[in-house]
């Protein structure tokens, strides 16, 4: 059974820090690039950053960029966001998704997604 399991959220303070965990099994993540979404309630699911199946290539969302870092561990068939100076305001579920083409989109078939975790930023 191909599945991602997302780990890592929770709450956390405005300027403070979290890493998601991105975990998959049943597959290699060496030919996947991954990616991380994020759904705020009452918003469209949109894309914050992406890196290719080496990993040798990344993509951020503007308004993320220089506070968080996209990583992949392929030994440990997992993938990694590292969330700095998290801003109020940004509370939404993360979303995993692993897809063959880079940058992975939603609108590709055959992406595999993880089932989300939380996060909330708040004081």
């Amino acid at each position: 059974q191909l599945q991602l399991v997302d780990s890592g959220g929770g709450l956390v303070q405005p300027g403070g820090s979290l890493r998601l965990s991105c975990t998959a099994s049943g597959f290699t993540l060496d030919y996947y690039a991954v990616a991380w979404f994020r759904q705020a309630p009452g918003k469209e699911r949109e894309r914050v950053s992406c890196i290719n199946d080496s990993g040798g290539a990344t993509m951020y969302e503007d308004s993320v960029k220089g506070r968080f870092t996209i990583s992949k561990d392929n030994a440990k068939n997992t993938a990694y966001l590292q969330m700095n100076d998290l801003k109020p305001g940004v509370t939404a579920v993360y979303y995993c998704a692993a897809g063959e083409r880079y940058p992975v989109s939603i609108a590709h078939h055959s992406v595999h997604w993880g089932q989300g975790t939380q996060v909330t930023v708040s004081s």
